[in-house]
């Protein structure tokens, strides 16, 4: 079994190791939440192993006992391509949504495919998002460095809030950097001016579970089998 939870069983079509498992040894589950299409067939989607031959709908039900209480929302104004592997980060954190703010669409390829198991609701401008984020009590939260901001590394993260990022290249829009409770830097030591808008959400991620996750006694602990 890899780090992934997939399991390889033999090769796949291209020479390369099979990911996932085959059709179900024995006799079928009787419960509902098992797809009968995938234990007659195999279950080759990137899924972890407690979600293996689950239907898609009975997976998000179950992520949705589990999710944690911050969202993650990231600009779109020029298609970013980072907005794909956003969304796949927040799945594996168990973000509680993501939220698209600008255009519509988004090139969903970095996402493998997790967008399916992903609350993601969209929303037209800054003064929408900000409305849904009031109406729910959620703090905005930037991260982006701009001049002022406060290190990431030393600014206690909101339990409940949604940590908002701009796209590549131009940041944080004015319109946005306004709306937040406060901007978050990563702190950096390097001659690079900046870092790539998707592994700066997963920095700003992985710091919000370490603050809320694993402050708790092991017991608390809510990592995916």
């Amino acid at each position: 079994m890899d780090d992934h939870g997939l399991t390889g069983g033999g090769t796949g079509h291209d020479g390369g190791p099979a990911v996932g498992v085959g059709p179900w040894e024995g006799p079928w589950p009787r419960d509902g939440r098992y797809d009968p299409e995938l234990l007659a067939e195999g279950d080759r989607r990137n899924v972890v192993d407690r979600y293996r031959y689950w239907t898609r709908e009975a997976i998000v039900a179950d992520l949705d006992t589990r999710r944690h209480p911050f969202h993650v929302a990231v600009e779109n104004w020029e298609h970013d391509l980072n907005i794909g592997s956003v969304v796949r980060t927040a799945n594996a954190f168990a973000a509680e949504a993501v939220h698209i703010v600008g255009r519509r669409r988004w090139n969903r390829r970095g996402a493998m495919v997790t967008d399916r198991y992903q609350h993601v609701h969209h929303h037209p401008g800054p003064e929408a998002l900000t409305a849904w984020a009031e109406e729910r009590g959620l703090p905005l939260v930037g991260v982006d460095n701009l001049p002022g901001a406060v290190p990431l590394e030393t600014h206690p993260l909101p339990r409940a809030c949604v940590l908002v990022f701009g796209q590549e290249g131009p940041g944080l829009s004015a319109a946005v950097r306004k709306v937040c409770s406060a901007v978050l830097s990563i702190s950096q030591f390097g001659s690079t001016r900046s870092i790539n808008a998707g592994a700066a959400a997963a920095i700003a991620m992985h710091a919000w579970v370490r603050a809320h996750v694993f402050d708790q006694p092991a017991e608390g602990r809510t990592p995916s089998a």
